[in-house]
């Protein structure tokens, strides 16, 4: 079970680069949370639908994609850890590279919680701004909004 927790610890991953917010659907337990570790404002515990709709933003926001290369892949059990590297430009022409170290832990085959370990600090400032852009447009009807995957 383990190799396959990996390939859907990096599907999940990928889609998230991509903005692809079905194909993470399809890796997610219908009760799966995330929990983003740190002290900024993107810290926090978040459910499926908000991973999802993010996820879906990330589309605009991020539009080439985290560009992930990934370090190391450790399996043990139900528990997947995943190092790796996301070399972004974001839609405001910001480079976004940042590090991070995320614990997936599965049941039933789906994943059921993250745990992201990366710079907080650099997403409050550069991406964190961009989100409340996208939400502020999407609570207002603007025909530009990105409709989910």
């Amino acid at each position: 079970m383990s190799e396959e927790h990996k390939r859907i610890a990096l599907k999940f991953l990928t889609a998230m680069s991509e903005g692809d917010s079905s194909a993470q659907a399809e890796c997610l337990a219908d009760d799966a949370t995330t929990v983003t570790h740190g002290f900024a404002q993107v810290s926090g515990t978040r459910n499926r639908d908000t991973m999802l709709a993010t996820v879906a933003a990330f589309n605009e926001i991020v539009p080439t994609g985290f560009r992930p290369t990934f370090h190391k892949v450790v399996a043990e059990g139900d528990t997947v850890f995943v190092e790796w590297e996301g070399n972004a430009v974001l839609s405001n022409g910001t480079p976004y590279c940042n590090q991070y170290v995320f614990i997936f832990t599965f049941a039933d085959g789906r994943i059921r919680r993250i745990d992201e370990y990366f710079c907080t600090v650099l997403a409050d400032t550069t991406i964190l701004p961009l989100l409340a852009e996208k939400s502020a447009e999407m609570a207002h009807g603007n025909p530009t909004d990105v409709a989910p995957n």
